[in-house]
């Protein structure tokens, strides 16, 4: 008999698409994989280069549980030239990857029976971290076409156990970029009902509405005594199996997770944090603003494709490397003896019949999404869309 917590744990969602894209491919179908959460390049060479020092030099011992000194100073003198506020090593955690930080983050401030908002769609993750700390997650829906959430909605949800609120901007999945006046309504509300701010900001490098990244710290200078902001180097970098991220937080925060880390995974992984420790140190940002450009241009390019949908609007896509669509109008006007009527069917229908791995919108708690990613190779990226657009604009007319 498995504990009763497992339960409450949502399906693998956005594994599962993955997981499912591979099985067709294993049948020697090509499958173009539009459902990975990463971009399909080669880290840096000083990442690589920091591992194969690292190994060479028989580096193979436990580190602090909390990171390597050295490399919590670097990621302190990153996010503060990133976000203009003063930071050191005794604000900073590294983790094994983002998801044990949020994680941390909820162990650490949640009791059973605390509340936290959790602006949907969103990443399955959130919700299901809060249930396995015993707590109840709070959905407020954002809308689209903007997905920006409404303060008010926010405001209506808060209760007298409201805990936490979790900020995802840029968003996964539906690429929104919430703007300074919501972030700062949300540090507002943080504080006039004292809640935690959770900020994952695991998107950060990759916005594309003209400006650059905005944390609600920046925003709302005045939240930082009680917000957690949590990053990884998975996506910048690319390097989503290396797992190494990590949290800027108070110091009550950072005394809990060092007790955390210590009895679950004792450090990250030792090679990880000094290959980003070299890069960070050797690296000259070359490598960042070349994958930012690469997927600047497999936006703008995909976004050109995606006009050509007939009853989908042209999605927004202001951050993070996803496109996000919103097919309830196509949905809706299927005839009642037609085999798609939900986008569940309508990602089973673009991987068997197109060839092409998506991720429906159930996974975010949203049956009306579906969500692409544009991090694959342009050549991949042009015939996936078309491919997409071919088959749901033949919908239309089914």
């Amino acid at each position: 008999m498995l504990a009763q917590r497992i339960s409450l744990l949502s399906g693998p969602g956005t594994a599962a698409a993955r997981e499912a894209a591979d099985a067709a491919a294993a049948t020697g179908r090509h499958i173009i994989d539009l459902a990975a959460g990463e971009v399909m390049v080669e880290p840096p060479s000083s990442v690589r280069e920091g591992a194969i020092a690292a190994i060479k030099a028989g580096t193979n011992r436990y580190t602090d549980s909390i990171g390597l000194m050295p490399l919590r100073k670097a990621i302190a003198k990153k996010l503060s030239a990133e976000t203009g506020i003063a930071w050191n090593a005794e604000d900073i955690v590294v983790t094994a990857g983002a998801k044990q930080g949020l994680l941390d983050a909820a162990l650490a401030v949640l009791d059973p029976g605390d509340e936290v908002i959790i602006i949907r769609p969103c990443w399955p993750t959130f919700p299901s971290q809060v249930l396995l700390a015993g707590a109840k997650p709070v959905f407020v829906d954002a809308q689209p076409p903007t997905y920006i959430p409404d303060i008010d909605a926010i405001r209506a949800a808060i209760g007298v156990h409201t805990k936490a609120i979790i900020v995802n901007s840029p968003n996964n999945p539906t690429g929104a970029v919430y703007d300074r006046a919501t972030l700062q309504a949300i540090g507002d509300l943080a504080i006039n009902y004292q809640m935690w701010i959770v900020s994952d900001e695991c998107y950060s490098s990759f916005v594309f509405t003209g400006t650059r990244h905005e944390s609600i710290l920046m925003a709302h200078p005045g939240v930082r005594s009680r917000t957690i902001l949590v990053n990884a180097f998975s996506k910048e970098l690319a390097i989503t199996g290396w797992r190494l991220g990590y949290f800027a937080a108070p110091r009550e925060i950072i005394s809990a997770a060092k007790k955390l880390q210590s009895h679950t995974t004792s450090n990250a992984n030792v090679i990880a944090q000094h290959a980003i420790l070299h890069h960070l140190q050797v690296g000259d940002g070359s490598f960042e603003r070349e994958m930012h450009e690469r997927l600047c241009r497999a936006r703008d390019a995909g976004l050109l494709i995606l006009s050509d949908l007939q009853e989908v609007a042209t999605p927004g896509a202001g951050g993070s490397f996803f496109f996000y669509l919103d097919l309830s109008r196509l949905t809706s006007i299927q005839p009642a003896q037609s085999p798609v009527r939900s986008t569940d069917d309508i990602a089973r229908l673009l991987l068997e019949e197109s060839d092409v791995a998506s991720v429906p919108g159930g996974t975010f708690g949203d049956v009306n999404g579906l969500r692409l990613s544009f991090g694959v190779s342009p050549d991949l990226l042009e015939t996936g869309l078309k491919r997409v657009v071919e088959t749901l604009n033949s919908l239309k007319t089914a």
